[in-house]
């Protein structure tokens, strides 16, 4: 989910205080669901059940289904990537639609419902939203076509431009007026210039290109490799590639998560048919990692706590049912369990 989340695709980690401000500088109250973390279940393939969970971690208290809950109607669609930008949260689903919701309740802001095919992020640059799609499957399942929607306006509505990219475009990165896209099948990384709504410079980077993060004020993007691992930074001011750190790491995917203390969190899986699956425990700063910090199978989506210091570590239990979420210290010591909904695939965690 990313989780992407991506990624990401899809985690995003927030430091918030009981208030926020809101474009005006004044602050107000954070709604029922801008605290807390957010568990995004993908949903099952065909039944297209995918739903976000509302998790107070201090309290232990668990919700279920906020958003048919707010809007009185199922999300219908499969959950990809939930990307949260000032009071709005961005809700992608692979399906063909963007859901747009209030953060703070979940009641919906409108919607792009239309002319997308396999969505998988979004991001916001002005006015704008861009959203990386990997286009229609040909005969041979293969996406010749994928491409970046432009939508004017931050309540959705229709698509302005489909912006030709380079096959599988996942995670995506604003610096002021250019947007970074993660081109995972063909190893580039495309800046979109956001406001002629066309690519300025292509870079070639190594791997399949998952996710964009930021550490020290420097731009990462994360990648995999058949038994490698790949971190690539950039300079924002003038464009180019910077460092450049592989780590041999297997069967690496591209489901991660940060600590703010610069550890990385990466599930690796063997697959089919033994899908022996780990957390690999890495740190960019001195190059160092533990491959099977946390083993097990069924791993499907991780974020991390930083103010309780907890790791989240959701199991998909095979899309039999609800998944679970395993909530784990520092120490990789079990602190508790969750059932959650299906397919459990990544968190927000404020």
């Amino acid at each position: 989910m990313k989780f992407k989340l991506n990624q990401l695709s899809w985690v995003l980690v927030l430091s918030l205080l009981l208030f926020s401000c809101d474009n005006s500088g004044s602050e107000r109250p954070l709604g029922e669901y801008e605290t807390g973390i957010l568990i995004m279940n993908e949903g099952a393939f065909g039944s297209n059940d995918g739903e976000v969970y509302h998790l107070d971690p201090v309290s232990g208290t668990l919700k279920s289904d906020i958003f048919e809950a707010a809007n009185t109607r199922p999300f219908a669609g499969l959950l990809e990537d939930m990307i949260l930008e000032g009071d709005r949260l961005f809700l992608v689903a692979n399906t063909g639609k963007v859901e747009i919701v209030n953060a703070g309740d979940f009641k919906s802001l409108g919607a792009v419902s239309s002319d997308l095919d396999i969505p998988r992020s979004l991001a916001v640059a002005g006015s704008k939203l861009f959203i990386s799609d990997y286009g229609p499957y040909d005969n041979n399942y293969n996406t010749p076509d994928s491409y970046i929607a432009v939508v004017q306006g931050l309540n959705g509505g229709p698509i302005k431009k489909k912006i030709e990219v380079s096959n599988k475009p996942e995670d995506l990165f604003v610096s002021g007026k250019y947007v970074f896209v993660a081109g995972s099948e063909e190893g580039k990384v495309e800046i979109i210039d956001a406001e002629n709504e066309t690519i300025f410079k292509t870079l070639e980077v190594l791997g399949s290109p998952k996710q964009f993060f930021l550490e020290a004020g420097v731009l990462w993007l994360y990648s995999t490799g058949d038994d490698e691992i790949y971190f690539q930074s950039f300079r924002l001011d003038n464009l180019t590639k910077t460092n450049l750190i592989t780590l041999p790491l297997a069967d690496a995917t591209g489901r991660i998560t940060f600590n703010e203390d610069g550890t990385i969190y990466i599930l690796t899986s063997s697959g089919f048919p033994n899908y022996e699956d780990a957390v690999a425990k890495v740190s960019i700063v001195n190059s160092t990692f533990d491959a099977e910090w946390i083993k097990g199978s069924g791993f499907y989506g991780i974020g991390f706590d930083n103010k309780l210091e907890l790791l989240y570590v959701a199991n998909a239990k095979g899309f039999q049912g609800n998944g679970t979420v395993t909530v784990y210290r520092e120490n990789a010591q079990v602190d508790s369990q969750l059932t959650v909904g299906r397919g459990p695939s990544g968190f927000l965690v404020y």
